[in-house]
């Protein structure tokens, strides 16, 4: 992956920054270290606890560690208000959602979202694959996570060259990410 030129950056500038972000985190901490609370307040058509199932799920499908819940829940959150106009979406998430976490408290006595190791997640999402809900959830990402500028760099991924002039002058035959696979 081609590191691309930053700015470099005054100690002063460095500091400011890192002050005004720990006092964000500490004013809006709940909100970070609480996800299912925030989820909460966000999903009301779906409801909180089906919405952070759905993250997790998401998380499940589709896993990568770099990234936070926020970008799966943006995800989620087009459920949410899609389900406030159609009643059938929302049946459908909700009976498809009680049939997973039947499945979860039945193998492992827990809900699908308490469950802590990712293997057995996975092995009930297996289990569910065929079900309208995995199936809508699964192609719903491809668009929403992978089409979200914000988790572009996060990948490596530097968008669209051709108002940049092409790859030709711009790395696209740099192979240095071939090591680290």
């Amino acid at each position: 992956m081609r590191i691309l030129d930053k700015k470099s950056i005054s100690r002063r500038s460095f500091l400011k920054g890192g002050t005004a972000t720990a006092l964000g985190l500490i004013i809006v901490g709940n909100v970070v270290l609480g996800k299912s609370s925030a989820w909460a307040a966000s999903f009301n058509n779906i409801g909180g606890d089906n919405g952070a199932t759905l993250v997790q799920m998401a998380r499940d499908i589709f896993p990568h560690d770099h990234l936070a819940d926020k970008y799966y829940a943006k995800v989620i959150e087009g459920y949410n208000a899609a389900a406030a106009k159609d009643a059938g979406l929302k049946k459908m998430i909700q009976t498809e959602l009680k049939k997973i976490n039947a499945a979860s408290k039945a193998k492992y006595g827990r809900e699908y979202k308490n469950i802590n190791r990712e293997l057995e997640r996975v092995n009930i999402l297996k289990a569910n694959t065929s079900s309208p809900l995995f199936s809508k959830l699964r192609g719903d990402l491809v668009t929403g996570l992978y089409n979200n500028k914000e988790v572009w760099p996060k990948f490596g991924y530097e968008g669209a060259s051709a108002d940049k002039g092409g790859y030709i002058n711009r790395g696209f035959d740099d192979i240095n990410w071939l090591d680290k696979v």
